[in-house]
């Protein structure tokens, strides 16, 4: 039930199934674990021992066979705050070189909803505002729902302003995004909706396919990437002939 959580947590798969049999279980054996698990034995040996090494897993020692209990979950917030910490010492560092290194002009392409996170995260970092066509509110996909009140808030705490030209059915939808974007919004004529959108924020052209009302395609969607201030600026020029053109 909660091993595929502990695995975006960062513990590998086994450790992950032994570390949740000894939540539900209690102390065990070696044995045990590997039934209560479904972890074979000769792997359960090494993972019991790194979860010892990371605090998540105590060892009482007994005379005929050692058995082995997990410790109480807070101790994977510690863990993960740690880690946070860790990252955020460092990060200064990386960002510059990533600068360094960064080039004025390249294109890319991200996919799934992973990459969609990364496309809110450059917008994010980017920290310029931000011009959507043909957005149809998929910040707010349910796969999202965590990620997305954080970005708006970074977004807001950065004073990013939201241009956004919806597909005319986020209107007639009543879709909950026009709550979360500002003021400044427009809704494209009936008849001119696609399964497209184009973002514009800094010197980045995003351009978003396979999306829909309120979501993206997992499986189909992929975004290709424009670096090129020169393009991004001719694309906000053409955004507010759009946006002004729009009743």
């Amino acid at each position: 039930m909660y091993t595929h959580i502990f695995q975006q947590l960062g513990l590998p798969k086994n450790e992950s199934k032994i570390y949740e049999a000894l939540l539900r279980e209690g102390e065990l054996s070696i044995g045990a674990i590997s039934i209560k698990s479904k972890v074979h034995r000769r792997n359960v040996y090494d993972s019991i021992h790194r979860l010892v090494e990371k605090g998540l897993v105590f060892e009482i020692i007994q005379s005929k066979e050692n058995r082995y209990q997990a410790v109480e979950p807070n101790k994977l917030m510690e863990l993960i705050q740690e880690k946070q910490v860790l990252l955020e010492s460092v990060m200064p560092g990386l960002e510059s070189l990533y600068q360094s290194k960064a080039t004025e002009q390249s294109v890319f392409i991200y996919r799934g909803i992973e990459g969609w996170k990364n496309y809110m995260q450059d917008i994010l970092r980017i920290k310029e505002n931000f011009y959507s066509i043909g957005a149809k509110g998929a910040w707010m996909d349910n796969r999202l729902q965590h990620f997305f009140p954080r970005f708006i808030k970074e977004a807001n705490k950065a004073r990013i302003n939201h241009s956004h030209l919806f597909d005319h059915e986020v209107k007639t939808s009543k879709h909950g995004i026009t709550k979360n974007v500002g003021k400044e919004y427009k809704f494209l004529p009936p008849g001119y909706s696609t399964s497209t959108a184009i973002d514009i924020f800094g010197p980045q052209v995003n351009i978003l396919s396979n999306i829909h009302i309120g979501g993206v395609h997992e499986t189909e969607f992929s975004m290709t990437v424009i670096v090129n201030r020169q393009i991004a600026d001719s694309f906000r020029t053409w955004f507010r002939f759009m946006y002004d053109f729009c009743p």
